[in-house]
């Protein structure tokens, strides 16, 4: 876990640095790779395997992980972050923090083209964040909790406004985070509905070409580029692959260049293959130190019922789903905050070790005895189809204490629909991406203000005012230790109340074909500084 060691640490210099300027060399963006060959390549065309079809390509109106590890190359943040999760520039080139942490002000990079030519100004920020990012994205819309305004004094200065002093800012600008969309295609329209969602114009280091649903997503590299001799490769292609062995196998054949994910029984074949190259990090395109996760309906009759939720958390052996499901690749999760956030998670929050006779008792006593066929209830479980190994596994291990799971696969962007849009559903699932600070992926799941139709916000509909209490009086905070401790309660809170069940915290692994080098594998822009080495 270096990584996480790595992430835990910096983040404790970054919520202290609110008097510090952090200006770099603003040339690259903090891009890492190239470093080791003076001259990369030029040319060649990355074929990457995508486990599902994007839906659309508006990075700032979701959090969906299929979205976003397709259609980050085409946008940029303000910030980016490295694979240590340093803040570096991105669009913004500079920045100054007050001295009360109160106030963060950018200065843009002034030689920035959208893909149709039209300038990128101070404007596009603002409106990205005002109309867009703090009503659709699940994260992101979050901070307008604390956020108190954004000005735009010139066409290259942002500057932040909060309520009181915010540590994470930095964190949560990055492309992942909140991607800056231009103003002016989607101004005065939904931006749920734009045209420009499947043909969209970006800054980023490649632009769209071509978009075939269920079947491929194009991107031509971006000549006009901002960072200087960025990217190398002329064309990146997202072909659609849902089976992961069927991805694994034609990574091996040559078929395609790079996976987002490594199933466990492929690893140890992969990393004997020399052509193949595997990397590990908790940090990807589609979020950092993820957990999948149930999500309970509370505003259903009895998902609504704490001793429904806690008998569903008696009687799901989380080992055998980890065993069973994700091929040993993870570990259980113990506490809602993911064990990678050391400083934040708390492994003494109640637990629920197996015990189907204490479900049992708990359904009984929430009013749901055995019918005369041993059922107590029927519950309906939406879920992407991607995972319906998992759905079959919870409906087998739920039947003993009389729960008929009724099983409704989806393909995943209508189970994302239908839980987070529509919520119809008694049980969802989706996998919970914490981000490098709790303010960012956490809060978004049990913040009493975001319950609405925003996908990946708070599902469960889970209102709580002490917790929100919490989450405040963390977010206000620069001291990582008493911040810890703020979220350590709230973890008792959650745990008792359960309104998630966390399953597994995910691992994850990226394979590529060993001729390729330079990829950032942790962030959105992963492909950014990627090169086909000639031999």
């Amino acid at each position: 876990m270096r990584s996480v060691r790595r992430v835990t640490t910096l983040l404790a210099a970054t919520a202290l640095m609110v008097t510090a300027c952090a200006p770099q060399a603003p040339t690259t963006g903090g891009a890492a790779a190239p470093a080791a060959t003076p001259s990369p390549a030029r040319g060649g065309t990355l074929v990457v395997a995508a486990s599902s079809d994007p839906g659309q390509l508006n990075t700032a109106i979701t959090t969906a992980g299929g979205t976003h590890f397709v259609a980050a190359l085409l946008y940029n943040g303000l910030i980016f972050l490295d694979q240590e999760a340093n803040p570096k520039p991105d669009l913004a080139e500079k920045w100054t923090i007050s001295p009360d942490g109160r106030s963060y002000t950018f200065t843009l990079r002034q030689n920035v083209k959208w893909h149709d030519g039209k300038p990128f100004t101070s404007a596009d920020v603002k409106f990205s964040f005002e109309e867009v990012l703090l009503r659709y994205h699940g994260r992101t819309a979050t901070m307008r909790t604390v956020l108190d305004g954004i000005e735009t004094p010139d066409p290259f200065t942002v500057v932040f406004r909060f309520k009181q002093p915010y540590g994470p800012l930095l964190q949560r600008l990055d492309v992942i985070e909140a991607p800056i969309i231009p103003k002016h295609i989607y101004e005065g329209t939904d931006p749920t509905r734009n045209p420009a969602n499947t043909q969209p114009v970006g800054t980023g280091p490649f632009k769209f070409a071509e978009y075939v649903r269920d079947d491929r997503t194009r991107f031509v590299r971006n000549p006009d580029y901002f960072k200087p001799n960025l990217p190398y490769l002329d064309e990146v292609i997202f072909r659609v692959i849902p089976q992961a062995n069927t991805q694994v196998l034609a990574l091996e054949n040559g078929e395609v260049d790079y996976l987002n994910s490594v199933p466990g029984p492929d690893l140890a074949r992969l990393r004997a293959n020399r052509d193949i190259t595997i990397e590990k990090s908790a940090m990807g395109s589609g979020g950092s130190f993820c957990t999948s996760t149930l999500i309970f309906n509370l505003e259903r009759p009895a998902t609504g019922k704490v001793e429904v939720r806690q008998a569903l958390a008696y009687a799901i052996d989380r080992a055998q789903i980890l065993e069973q499901v994700n091929f040993g690749q993870g570990k259980v999760s113990e506490a809602f905050i993911n064990s990678g956030l050391t400083w934040a998670t708390n492994p003494n929050a109640p637990k629920y070790p197996l015990n189907r006779e204490l479900a049992g008792q708990l359904l009984d006593r929430a009013g749901y005895p055995r019918g005369a066929d041993g059922v107590r209830l029927s519950l309906d479980f939406v879920h992407p189809s991607a995972q319906s190994r998992l759905g079959e596994l919870l409906r087998q291990q739920l039947q003993p204490i009389g729960i008929n799971l009724v099983l409704k696969a989806l393909e995943v962007n209508a189970a994302n629909e239908q839980v987070f849009i529509r919520r119809d559903f008694d049980i969802g699932w989706a996998s919970y991406c914490n981000g490098p600070d709790p303010e960012i992926g956490v809060r978004r799941m049990i913040d009493s203000t975001n319950i609405g139709p925003v996908l990946f916000s708070n599902g469960a509909a889970y209102r709580n005012p002490q917790v929100d209490d919490l989450l405040n009086r963390a977010a206000a905070l620069t001291d990582r230790a008493e911040r810890g401790r703020l979220y350590q309660e709230m973890q008792v809170i959650l745990g008792r109340d359960l309104p998630y069940l966390g399953l597994v915290e995910s691992e994850g692994y990226r394979a590529w074909r060993s001729s390729f080098k330079g990829f950032q594998y942790w962030s959105g822009l992963f492909a950014e500084t990627a090169y086909l080495e000639k031999r």
